[in-house]
């Protein structure tokens, strides 16, 4: 299309232009003495230019051409020259006459040019539109990707972990090869699927596994996707993507971060976004509006199931909510099985060791603990991945990196010695304190020391005196510098503000608190997404609100008392974990136990009184 338009172009401009003459150029005087003369034998008249020829030639002033060449240009002059033909028939002079050209370089200048101008400026506006996946024609269209079979798809044996979520999606995977079986007792397809759990828990894994096991098409789009500056776009893709799910039914749509466009409407300080909200209806029609979707099953994710839109969950449109949750114990181990299969392992790595102390990490996180495993070995030209390297690759998850050049002074050491030997002391003696694992002085990120404790497994519930003694726990830090230096640093900012917040939590929304009982004052903190001191609403008067404080405050002052006091008890334990602080930096939790004279078995005392019995 662009190459025709040139040559059109080209012959459009060069026509007029091809005709130009040539010849001397003379002054109109001396055309009219040739003339006089009778030397002219013809002429052609364009206008107001005269192309001729003489009769013998004369010494005109050729440029750029032979001094007696008899072709000659002038021009009439503008005020007209009226005997001009008279003397041409009288001195029997032929005469032709052509058309005035209507084009020059100055006219293409003024008329043509900007004409150009707006077409490279068009051409230049698709491209990079082009360049971005726009395009201005198919702005409406679906950006839904359909899965392609490959060697490397993911099916469910590929996914550790999470089995209710997996047998959820292996029946519909079922019902979609044979829904025979299920039909004959009337039994119908869900319409969708909601996939909700904390970022990294592996939903989008599980959406890829479905796509590897079913035999039907898979679209795959995330919610941003049809989000655009033009009101309308959304729904228009909505509609066309379910569409061409239709055509090809039975199949899945799959939509990744489904909150960006499911939003709860009307919400916020400034209202509503007409964009989403029109969006949000046009796909609440395709799923169960008037129009029914037949044969199409819409799987979705998110980790804010709480601002989603109700009608958005209703029964019709997400049948089936599927909470993925933070793996357990166990299932760490099978997720660090699976990631650790193109991984050399050294014989010192037990994998149910490595899950037992990374409590709370997604799958997500530890695919990556053993990623940054392998750097680190490979970093130290390791031919396998040693425990040392994911001990390493942990602490560096956790707490950062080392700042090695940092510069401390003895007594500043000596002083995150003793906090830190505050910390570890306590949840060594403390009975239901997390087993101490590790106590460091290298600094890390922004802590200066690390108390690093390990669950035995996995809790979901948690007693109040578990509460009292890690509130213990992270008051031994202040206590400990309190006792030995008879002063407060800052390095207890951070200690002091998790215990804070787990003191208020204990009193507000545990009914861990003597004085306000078994009743839950958090109030209501479903904020949408705007404005969320302003939505939040407080349910109690201002008296509870100062027994709150006063609640708060005694918990945490009988937790610093309780920390004193044991650390003035064992004052020499004390003395000696900072002494081995000092000299190595870095102690084990075992280590730990033999300066107390606890003995102890992977971080904790045997038996358990032992530990009763020092308090």
């Amino acid at each position: 299309m662009w190459l025709a338009l040139g040559i059109l172009l080209l012959a459009w401009v060069w026509g007029p232009l091809s005709g130009a003459r040539e010849g001397a150029r003379i002054s109109y005087t001396e055309f009219r003495q040739q003339l006089e003369r009778g030397n002219v034998q013809e002429v052609v008249i364009s206008g107001e230019e005269i192309v001729g020829e003489l009769e013998t030639p004369a010494n005109l002033p050729a440029q750029g051409r032979a001094a007696d060449d008899r072709r000659f240009v002038t021009y009439v002059p503008s005020i007209g020259d009226e005997q001009l033909m008279a003397d041409l028939r009288a001195q029997n002079v032929e005469v032709h006459t052509e058309p005035e050209r209507g084009m020059s370089w100055l006219f293409l200048l003024l008329n043509v040019l900007p004409f150009l101008l707006l077409i490279w400026l068009g051409f230049l506006l698709m491209s990079r539109m082009r360049s971005q996946g726009q395009n201005v024609f198919s702005m409406g269209k679906s950006r839904a990707k359909t899965y392609q079979p490959s060697a490397e798809r993911t099916v469910f044996s590929d996914v550790a972990g999470s089995a209710g979520a997996k047998g959820e999606l292996e029946e519909v995977v079922e019902f979609l090869r044979s829904p025979q079986r299920f039909q004959k007792l009337g039994g119908e397809i869900p319409r969708g699927i909601l996939l909700v759990g904390p970022p990294g828990t592996g939903k989008t894994l599980l959406a890829r596994a479905v796509a590897g096991e079913a035999n039907v098409p898979f679209y795959s789009i995330t919610g941003s996707d049809f989000m655009e500056m033009l009101v309308g776009v959304g729904a228009s893709r909505v509609r066309d993507l379910f569409r061409e799910a239709k055509q090809n039914a039975p199949g899945i749509i799959f939509i990744d971060e489904l909150d960006s466009i499911g939003r709860r409407r009307g919400a916020g300080l400034g209202g509503g976004h007409d964009e989403r909200e029109q969006t949000l209806n046009q796909l609440l029609s395709e799923m169960d509006g008037f129009d029914t979707t037949h044969g199409v099953l819409v799987m979705a994710a998110t980790n804010r199931p709480d601002i989603l839109d109700p009608a958005l969950l209703r029964p019709g449109r997400f049948d089936r909510q599927v909470v993925v949750d933070l793996p357990t114990m166990a299932d760490r181990a099978k997720i660090l099985a699976i990631h650790a299969r193109n991984k050399p392992m050294a014989p010192d790595v037990e994998l149910e060791e490595v899950a037992r102390s990374t409590p709370g990490f997604s799958g997500a996180a530890l695919k990556n603990l053993l990623n940054e495993a392998a750097l680190l070995a490979a970093r130290g030209h390791k031919d396998m991945i040693a425990r040392r390297d994911i001990d390493d690759a942990r602490d560096k998850i956790l707490m950062g990196l080392e700042r090695e050049n940092l510069a401390l002074t003895d007594e500043e050491i000596r002083m995150l010695a003793y906090h830190e030997g505050g910390h570890a002391l306590l949840a060594a003696i403390l009975p239901e304190a997390d087993p101490l694992h590790k106590v460091t002085i290298v600094p890390r990120g922004r802590a200066m020391g690390v108390t690093e404790q390990l669950p035995e497994r996995d809790k979901y519930v948690y007693s109040r005196a578990y509460m009292l003694d890690r509130l213990a726990v992270m008051m031994g830090g202040r206590a400990a510098e309190d006792l030995v230096f008879d002063q407060s640093t800052s390095g207890a900012e951070n200690d002091l503000k998790q215990a804070t917040r787990l003191a208020r939590k204990m009193v507000m929304d545990w009914g861990m608190s003597e004085r306000l009982g078994h009743m839950a004052v958090s109030g209501n903190t479903e904020h949408v997404f705007l404005g969320e001191d302003l939505g939040h609403t407080r349910e109690y008067s201002e008296a509870t609100a100062r027994e709150i404080d006063t609640e708060v405050k005694v918990i945490l002052e009988q937790a610093y008392d309780r920390a004193l006091r044991l650390l003035d008890q064992h004052r020499v334990g004390l003395d000696a974990i900072a002494d081995a602080l000092v000299e190595s930096e870095v102690i084990s939790g075992t280590k730990v136990f033999e300066l107390l004279g606890l003995g102890g078995n992977g971080g904790r005392p045997e038996p358990r009184e032992a530990a009763r019995r020092l308090q």
